[in-house]
C-alpha cells in the first residue's frame, strides 16, 4: 500500500462500544482518511490484537494502511501495514529490525534533534505535535509552529502535524511544509465521521504544498 499521509486518523475508543467504534472507523474511511492508526493505551496485548484484526478488515476494504501505535508485536501479529513509536517506546531502528521488510515505521518527534535521529534510524514518516492542547488521555506538550516547520525542513520524510487539530483551527498550518494532518477527536467524537473526514480531507489537501 502507498503511504499517503494527507489525512491521518488516530483512533480513540474511549467510552465507545466496540460496534460503535468500528462503525466510526468505517465511516471515516468512507469519508477519505488516507491512513489509520489504532491507538489503544489501556488494552492487554490479546485485546489489542483482537481489535486490530477487526479494524484491519475495515481498512483493507478501503485499501488504507493500518498503523499500530506502540506495539510492534501486535502490528506483526495483525499483519498491519506498520507501527508508530513514540519517544518512550522502542527506538525506530529496533522497531525496523522487528517489523517484516517493507512495513512502515513512523515516529513521534518534538524537536529537530529527535526528528533527525528518527529519520537516521529509518523512520518512514514523522508525527509532530501537539499543535493545540488535546482532549485525549495522551500526555501532550505543545509544539510551536516554528519548530514544526524546522522539522519539516530537516527531515526528508513526510511530516504530519497532530494535536487538537480540527476543521476550524488547522488554517494555522497554511504556510507550513507539512505532508498531512493527523486528527483524533475531530473525527472520533463527531456524530458524522464520514462528513467530518470528507471536510478535513479537503482542508488537508488545501494546506499541503505540492
Amino acid at each position: 500500500m502507498k503511504l499517503d499521509t494527507t489525512l491521518y486518523l488516530v483512533t480513540d475508543s474511549t467510552d465507545l462500544e466496540e460496534d460503535v467504534f468500528l462503525e466510526k472507523v468505517e465511516q471515516a474511511c468512507k469519508g477519505g482518511v488516507t491512513l489509520v492508526q489504532l491507538r489503544e493505551k489501556e488494552k492487554s496485548g490479546r485485546e489489542y490484537l483482537d481489535v486490530a484484526i477487526k479494524v484491519k478488515k475495515i481498512t483493507d476494504k478501503f485499501d488504507i494502511p493500518l498503523i499500530i501505535d506502540d506495539r510492534v508485536d501486535v502490528a506483526v501479529a495483525a499483519d498491519a501495514a506498520g507501527v508508530h513509536v513514540g519517544q518512550s517506546d522502542l527506538p525506530v531502528d529496533a522497531a525496523k529490525k522487528m517489523m517484516p521488510k517493507g512495513k512502515i515505521v513512523g515516529a513521534s518527534a518534538k524537536t529537530v534533534d529527535q526528528a533527525r535521529k528518527a529519520v537516521a534510524e529509518g523512520a518512514d514518516y514523522l508525527g509532530v505535535g501537539a499543535i493545540y492542547p488535546t482532549t485525549t488521555k495522551v500526555l501532550t506538550v505543545i509544539t510551536e509552529i516554528s519548530t514544526l516547520n524546522e522539522i519539516c525542513r530537516a527531515a526528508d520524510v513526510p511530516v504530519v502535524a497532530i494535536g487538537g487539530l480540527n476543521r476550524e483551527n488547522c488554517d494555522i498550518l497554511k504556510d507550513s511544509p507539512i505532508k498531512g494532518i493527523a486528527v483524533v477527536s475531530a473525527i472520533m467524537k463527531d456524530n458524522d465521521p464520514q462528513n467530518a473526514a470528507a471536510e478535513l480531507k479537503a482542508k488537508a489537501v488545501s494546506l499541503i504544498r505540492k
